[in-house]
């Protein structure tokens, strides 16, 4: 009892840490369906892998239950990251590709065993992390599990992970917990191959509904565009702008499918509006403009605590960004991972160090406040140059004559609503 007490402690604790650095990293996290999820029984996340090993921190942070990760056996091996899964009690994936001693027999029956007790599991059906505009083609793992659980019935859970930016530091995230799939498990044991198909196809449809897709990055990049310019002067929910994109995605096939020409007036109009932004240097936000007061006075009262916090932290920003770009190769589904790992290891390192000589020339008392305050420092340096951009972004837009900016972007937003009634009466 006393070693799940402490295991148990171990694990809110890393949970509480890990979500404290998400909200670092990102600058917005929402969820959406939690009235999906039960407070006890058996429960398996099935959630898409756009971003590495940031999805599963969203899914552990964020879920609103403990949860197990099928990950693949080589993490067990890496340094912190092995000593984390363990932590996490994650059930280890043997893929032929990784070259692993173990058997997914074992797998299987840890996972159905873990279900029979009423917890929750986390798989990624696609396999692998990727930067594909689509969903790749599932793996039958969730489904074998459900069906071979020997419970009375198991909870499937579409779990969509949605980023603004996914490699942005700062940018947004959103989690959707879509309608779940109650499944009755058919014993213990391998299952029927064709019930695995069809539960396994069951789980796509359930996924379809709870990610953004498109036919290509270039449809999906219009599709980011267009939105942002709909709702450029609307501060929404992320669940809302997710919607819109959702229905964008619609609007977009409509077009392509009936009329290409106007699809590709669109997207010429959405160019040149692109173009004139540019050449103003205003971003869509910028073009209505909101200074307040509240905000000037707040930063200018932190400004001389940011500024130092600049001189400290800006190093090894930089640093972090060069290494993390070398590291991935071009690869954006890992270019985050790489990032907020690293940001874990150097930025308390780099506190470290100062504290250690601040402590040795001044005192050891001096050094411990210098490691307790940084932390916050850094972090009103942050916000507060995130509020000065904001600020300059709005003065530029009050400076700016704005006139036919606005005139491009109403005739956008007029074209976008006319597909939408035509959409709507078809």
């Amino acid at each position: 009892m006393i070693t799940l007490r402490s295991r148990m402690s171990v694990r809110n604790g890393i949970t509480r840490f890990l979500r404290f650095c998400l909200r670092i990293f990102f600058r917005r996290i929402e969820v959406m369906g939690s009235e999906h999820l039960p407070e006890k029984g058996p429960v398996i996340f099935a959630v898409n892998h756009p971003n590495g090993l940031v999805d599963p921190l969203f899914v552990l942070c964020y879920s609103g239950r403990p949860v197990s990760f099928l990950a693949k056996a080589p993490l067990f091996h890496y340094p912190v990251i092995g000593w984390m899964v363990r932590t996490l009690d994650t059930i280890p994936v043997y893929r032929k590709q990784d070259q692993s001693v173990g058997s997914n027999e074992e797998m299987f029956d840890r996972a159905r065993s873990l279900l029979r007790r009423g917890g929750s599991i986390a798989i990624f059906p696609e396999g692998t992390t990727h930067d594909d505009p689509q969903l790749r083609e599932l793996k039958s793992g969730a489904a074998r599990i459900a069906l071979g659980a020997g419970t009375e019935e198991v909870l499937v859970l579409p779990t969509g992970i949605y980023y603004t930016a996914k490699h942005v530091f700062r940018s947004a995230a959103l989690m959707v917990l879509g309608e779940p799939l109650h499944v009755k498990p058919t014993g213990e044991g391998e299952p029927d191959p064709e019930q695995v198909d069809q539960l396994t196809a069951e789980i796509d449809a359930g996924l379809d509904a709870v990610t953004l897709q498109a036919d290509s990055h270039a449809a999906l990049s219009l599709i980011t565009r267009a939105e942002d310019i709909f709702t450029a002067d609307e501060d929404q929910p992320l669940a809302h702008e997710f919607g819109l994109r959702r229905r964008f995605v619609e609007g977009y096939h409509y077009l392509r499918t009936r009329d290409p020409k106007r699809l590709e007036k669109l997207q010429q109009a959405i160019a040149q509006f692109e173009a004139s932004l540019g050449r103003a240097h205003l971003d869509v936000h910028e073009l209505k403009p909101r200074i307040s007061a509240a905000r000037l006075f707040r930063v200018l009262i932190l400004l001389p605590i940011a500024i130092a916090g600049a001189v400290v932290n800006y190093p090894v920003y930089t640093f972090i960004r060069v290494l993390s770009h070398r590291l991935a190769k071009g690869e954006s589904a890992v270019l985050a991972t790489i990032k907020f790992l690293a940001a874990l290891a150097f930025y308390p390192l780099t506190y470290l160090i100062l504290a250690v000589v601040v402590g040795v020339r001044l005192g050891w008392a001096w050094g411990i406040v210098i490691a307790i305050v940084l932390p916050f420092v850094a972090y009103v340096t942050l916000r507060v140059f995130e509020e000065i951009d904001d600020i300059i972004g709005d003065i530029r837009g009050l400076l700016y004559p704005r006139k036919h900016l606005v005139v491009q972007r109403r005739a956008i937003l007029a074209e976008i609503f006319d597909v939408a009634r035509e959409m709507d009466g078809s």
